[in-house]
C-alpha cells in the first residue's frame, strides 16, 4: 500500500493535500469535519489588517454619531477600542487545541510594522506555521516593480530574524520576473512558496450600473500557471512549494507533484464536493501509486520538473512552437474535450 506521508516546512504530514484559507475552517466542528475527511494540514482563514482597520473605522463612527449632542456631554459612551485581530486569534486558538493536524495562520497586512507584529502574535497562538499573503495592490505610479519587490523582501527578512515557526509566502504571478523575485525571497528566509493567490476581479452589473462582487470558485484547470512555475523552481531554491488554485481531481495533484510539489492546496472543489469529497480524491491517489508501483510519493515529485527532463522546452515555448510546427498532430493526439 502506498505511503502518501510528506513533508513541508519541516511538518511531518500524513498526505500532500492542504485546505487553504477558507471559512470552512473557520470552526471547530468545520476544522474537525476537515480531520476527518483526511485532510494533511489546515490553513486558517485570512487575517486581513485591511478589514481590522475598516472595523476599527466603523466602531469609530458608530461611537462618534451622537457626540456633543449635550452641551454638558461631549459623548454618551465610553471610551472604547477595536479589540484588533483579538477576536480573530481567540478563534484560531480554538480550532488549533481541537484538531491534531497541523493548523497554518494565513495574514495579509498593509504596512510592515503589522506584518511583524501580527506575525508574532499569530506565532504565540501556537500554530504550526505562517502563510503570508503578499498580494497587494500599487496605488502609486510613481512605485517601481524594484520597489514594490525590495519591500517585500525585507519583510521577510525581518520576519526571519523574529519568528521561531515556519512561514509560506503566497504570491501572485504579476511580477515583472516571478522567478527572480520567488529566488531572492527565497534566499531572504522563506520557508516554502503557494503558486499561485486567486484573487477577486472587478465586474460590472450593466442593468444597474454598478460594480459587483461575485464569490467565484475556481475551476479544474486553472493550476496550470502554477503547474509551469512549480516545474521551473522544482530544486532551484531552498524552500518547499505548494500548488495551489483550481486543483480539483487525484490528476491535477498528481501533474503537481510530478512537476515538483510538495503539497498542493484545495478549496473550491472541497466548496463544490463537500469535505467528503478529500478522502475519494486521497483514495485515487493512493490507487495510482499502488498500479504504478510507487511506494511514496518522493519516488516520483519531480520525475518531470525541468531540472530532471534533458530539455527543458516544455516549461518555455514548446507548445506554442508545436502547435505552429504541426498543429493536426497535436489536435488529433489531444482532441478538444
Amino acid at each position: 500500500m502506498a505511503n502518501l506521508n510528506v513533508e513541508f516546512m519541516g511538518l511531518k504530514l500524513r498526505n500532500p493535500i492542504i485546505v487553504g484559507a477558507c471559512t470552512l475552517s473557520a470552526t471547530v466542528e468545520g476544522a474537525r469535519e476537515l480531520e476527518r475527511a483526511g485532510a494533511g494540514a489546515i490553513v486558517y482563514k485570512s487575517l486581513f489588517e485591511e478589514q481590522i482597520q475598516m472595523e476599527r473605522a466603523q466602531l469609530d463612527d458608530e461611537m462618534d454619531a451622537y457626540s456633543e449632542r449635550n452641551a454638558e456631554m461631549v459623548s454618551i459612551f465610553p471610551t472604547l477600542e477595536h479589540a484588533g485581530p483579538t477576536a480573530h486569534i481567540i478563534k484560531l486558538i480554538d480550532v488549533k487545541k481541537n484538531i491534531s493536524i497541523p493548523v497554518i495562520a494565513s495574514l495579509n497586512c498593509v504596512y510592515d510594522v503589522t506584518w511583524f507584529d501580527y506575525a508574532k502574535q499569530l506565532e504565540d497562538a501556537g500554530v504550526d506555521a505562517l502563510e503570508l499573503n503578499f498580494y497587494s495592490m500599487p496605488t502609486s505610479m510613481d512605485k517601481t516593480a524594484a520597489e514594490i519587490e525590495e519591500e517585500k523582501v525585507k519583510i521577510v527578512q525581518t520576519l526571519k530574524k523574529r519568528l521561531k515557526i515556519p512561514f509560506c509566502i503566497k504570491l501572485s504571478p504579476y511580477y515583472t520576473n516571478t522567478m527572480n523575485f520567488v529566488s531572492r525571497l527565497d534566499k531572504a528566509g522563506a520557508s516554502s512558496f503557494a503558486l499561485f493567490n486567486r484573487l477577486f476581479q472587478p465586474e460590472v452589473n450593466i442593468d444597474e450600473e454598478c460594480h459587483m462582487t461575485r464569490f467565484n470558485l475556481s475551476n479544474r484547470g486553472d493550476f496550470k500557471l502554477a503547474l509551469r512555475y512549480v516545474g521551473l523552481l522544482h530544486n532551484k531554491i531552498k524552500g518547499a512549494l505548494c500548488g495551489t488554485n483550481g486543483i480539483y481531481t487525484h490528476e491535477d495533484i498528481i501533474q503537481m507533484l510530478l512537476s515538483g510539489a510538495d503539497v498542493v492546496q484545495m478549496v473550491s472543489a472541497i466548496y463544490k464536493n463537500q469535505p467528503s469529497y478529500i478522502a475519494e480524491v486521497l483514495a485515487e491517489l493512493e490507487n495510482w501509486m499502488d498500479t504504478k508501483g510507487y511506494k511514496s510519493i518522493n519516488e516520483f515529485k519531480g520525475k518531470l520538473s525541468a531540472n530532471e527532463l534533458k530539455s527543458s522546452d516544455i516549461y518555455y515555448r514548446a507548445q506554442y512552437l508545436d502547435f505552429l510546427l504541426k498543429p493536426e498532430e497535436i489536435i488529433n493526439k489531444y482532441p478538444m474535450r
